[in-house]
């Protein structure tokens, strides 16, 4: 690959009748210019006492003006830089099942932007837990998963909107890696290595991703969360490796990481047995200080 190339943004209108076309079973599909954030649009939509009662809904914006990503951290992002966009499901499941929808949410885009790629260069795309994807361990894409009560009457007790929001990087990732101070992705890097990516249009990828959330949602509320280690297992970034879990810089567990469980739990492996873990902050400690 002799070019590199990311997604080329459409203009908002295009996008969004690309969008229309390609996702029939979304009841609104909206992409716009720009936006505070695409998650609190929606969230104040599904609150709304009045408002649309059929889902899902779709909503995209070349630029996020208060992005957020997981634990209130702003998404840094330019227009044109950045693929962002959220979508609002509706969800049957008990209280305590909400936060396995992180891990399962992360697992179903990783396999959707697996799926625009090469087969041999798909095991380089990887989740870490709870729902960050990477491009070579460095950040590719972070999603943010919040759930609340429909302003509208509810179907059953166990009736939630869950509002998803993901932010992919298309250019920029030099400049952020420096900002940041930490590896960071793009999928312009992704085009450099792989034929496929490189002419993988924004609206595809965009609907593979919303589609994937979809039929995951679906599976789960009829089917329940028996397979999701065993999926998780396939694209599992973290496995084998020695890693602490914090929360604001203060250490909560440290051990070897062994996949989830059925709720969607970190599964930590240290001396004094196994520690499932719900939150936290995961850093994978470098090779020299466990070799």
């Amino acid at each position: 690959m002799n070019t590199p190339s990311r997604p080329f943004l459409p203009d908002p209108e295009d996008l969004q009748a690309e969008l229309q076309s390609c996702l029939p079973q979304f009841k609104q599909v909206q992409w716009v210019d720009q936006t505070d954030s695409t998650n609190a649009d929606l969230m104040a939509k599904a609150r709304a006492p009045q408002g649309p009662l059929a889902r899902p809904w779709l909503l995209g914006a070349h630029l996020q003006n208060r992005g957020r990503g997981r634990a209130g951290r702003s998404w840094q992002n330019r227009s044109g830089a950045n693929l962002m966009f959220s979508c609002a499901f509706d969800l049957f499941l008990p209280a305590h099942r909400l936060p396995t929808l992180s891990p399962l949410v992360g697992l179903a885009a990783c396999v959707a932007l697996r799926s625009l790629i090469d087969p041999a260069n798909r095991p380089r795309l990887t989740m870490k837990w709870p729902n960050d994807l990477q491009w070579d361990s460095a950040k590719l894409a972070g999603i943010l998963v919040e759930a609340t009560r429909a302003g509208t009457s509810r179907l059953t007790a166990d009736h939630y909107v869950a509002i998803i929001g993901m932010g992919v990087n298309l250019d920029d990732a030099r400049s952020l890696s420096q900002s940041l101070n930490r590896q960071v992705a793009d999928w312009a890097e992704i085009a450099r290595d792989d034929e496929a990516a490189h002419s993988v249009p924004a609206g595809t990828m965009v609907a593979a991703l919303a589609q994937s959330w979809y039929d995951s949602l679906n599976q789960v509320t009829a089917y329940g969360f028996d397979s999701l280690p065993e999926r998780y297992a396939q694209v599992d970034a973290l496995a084998g490796q020695r890693i602490d879990v914090l929360d604001n810089g203060r250490l909560l567990h440290a051990g070897i990481a062994c996949g989830i469980n059925k709720q969607g739990q970190l599964i930590l492996r240290s001396s004094e047995g196994e520690t499932a873990v719900s939150v936290g902050e995961v850093s994978v400690r470098p090779q020299q200080e466990h070799n």
